[in-house]
């Protein structure tokens, strides 16, 4: 389902001869200016701009037309971010411009919709050397919204995948440890070697002295690739680059295809792309964060969490929990309640969460779960029991039997969980099974 929301631009965004104007709708007040200034290593910065926007407008699974999907950006005290996600939501896109990328003040906090048109990409395209790049994120005056002045009104359709891709990823990528990093050089060179096009082969990076290694195999300590012409989108930026680091959860040998993330840094700046774990699936229905929603408390512990969140580039779980006074567990499956609204996102080479704000209620995701969905209406009829340590689920004629294993993921009978085995997190069964026997925690 799209949610479609109606935008409003002063004007298209543009490279002016100041500097490059970047349009914003929406904020904290209308058509607000976050920032104002030069970015310090101009070319760069167009490049990973561009790369974001590409992102936006590419499908990788079964390529049709663009999706011309416009990228987020936020606005927070030290530091701005672009993201986006494809257009078949398997890929997710930042760039994060750093302090030392920008000589300016970020003035206001926020985050909005950047409209990144045709023209504009064809401007940043031309950025080069060390010509300046100025980058006024919102218009000068807000006086010039009102009706004496032009306004550019723009519906832009944003899917649901989008949102329900914001809580995935977050979810996810809160497990990936770094993996690897090499030099930009060994990094070009890595990258070359890598099939293109639409190949949806699943490979494995392994660290090998100053580069990566392909294999077939996972085997301790490597990274999935999956559908290795998704990273096309990091070559723009590669002539820029230090490093490429590479995250990604732990693996063994046997282990499933898994997500990762591949970033290369310029000093100034980061660009990262998150890679679902195979080509056709799409971030938006992994599950990972459906047994955090589950929860009878998070709601309640979600409200007071947003009380309490700043803009500071990093959230602080462990801070967050003793200002909450509740335990790290509560205020993770919190943050993943705000994630179904886009309120928090989580930055894997600074290990921590970080604070945006959309246009969504923290339920819309959860309401549009099908999965989440269902299992409230068993537990509603009353459809679980438990006993001597399993729970047996009624969903129409059939009865499944749900189990909770030691590292708290569960089992069911169902034939959605044997075909995916867990790896697309919990059936509606076992979301039921685990919302009928919410554990009290001891000292929460």
């Amino acid at each position: 389902m799209n949610a479609v929301q109606t935008y409003r631009y002063l004007q298209p965004s543009a490279l002016r001869p100041a500097g490059l104007d970047l349009q914003t709708c929406g904020g904290p007040a209308a058509n607000p200016r976050f920032f104002t200034g030069f970015l310090t290593t101009p070319a760069a910065a167009a490049a990973g701009l561009l790369a974001v926007a590409e992102v936006a407008r590419t499908r990788y699974h079964q390529p049709v037309s663009p999706a011309s999907l416009d990228p987020v950006v936020t606005g927070s005290r030290d530091r701005l971010r672009f993201e986006s996600f494809s257009g078949c939501c398997g890929v997710y896109a930042r760039m994060d411009v750093v302090p030392a990328g920008f000589d300016g003040e970020i003035v206001g906090h926020g985050t909005t919709n950047v409209d990144v048109n045709t023209p504009l990409r064809e401007a940043l395209a031309r950025v080069a050397g060390i010509e300046p790049l100025h980058v006024a994120v919102g218009p000068d005056d807000l006086t010039v919204s009102t009706m004496d002045g032009a306004v550019v009104e723009k519906k832009v359709p944003l899917p649901g995948r989008w949102l329900r891709g914001f809580a995935e990823v977050h979810v996810l990528t809160a497990a990936f440890e770094p993996r690897a990093e090499i030099p930009a050089a060994e990094a070009a060179a890595f990258l070359r070697r890598l099939p293109g096009g639409t190949d949806r082969t699943v490979l494995w990076a392994v660290p090998a002295g100053r580069t990566l290694r392909l294999t077939s195999r996972p085997v301790p300590g490597a990274v999935c690739l999956a559908g290795a012409g998704r990273l096309a989108a990091l070559r723009g930026l590669l002539r820029h680059a230090r490093t490429l680091r590479v995250y990604g959860p732990p693996v063994r040998a046997g282990s499933p295809a898994v997500p990762s993330t591949w970033e290369l840094g310029t000093g100034a700046l980061r660009l990262s792309l998150t890679l679902s774990p195979e080509p056709y699936r799409g971030f938006s229905g992994e599950g990972a964060a459906l047994l955090a929603l589950a929860g009878d408390e998070v709601v309640d512990d979600a409200e007071l969490v947003t009380a309490l969140l700043s803009w500071d580039p990093t959230i602080d779980v462990a801070a967050l929990a003793d200002a909450a006074g509740l335990s790290d567990d509560r205020v993770r499956a919190a943050l993943a309640q705000l994630g179904t609204a886009g309120r928090v996102g989580y930055d894997v080479a600074e290990g921590g969460y970080f604070h945006r704000v959309m246009p969504y209620d923290a339920g819309r995701a959860e309401r549009d779960n099908p999965r989440l969905v269902g299992a409230r209406a068993l537990v509603e009829r009353g459809a679980v029991d438990w006993a001597d340590g399993h729970a047996t689920v009624r969903s129409g004629t059939e009865a499944y039997r749900v189990r909770r294993l030691p590292d708290g993921a569960y089992t069911c009978t169902c034939r959605w969980w044997g075909r995916h085995q867990g790896q697309r997190g919990p059936c509606k069964h076992a979301l039921a099974a685990s919302m009928a026997t919410a554990p009290v925690e001891v000292g929460a």
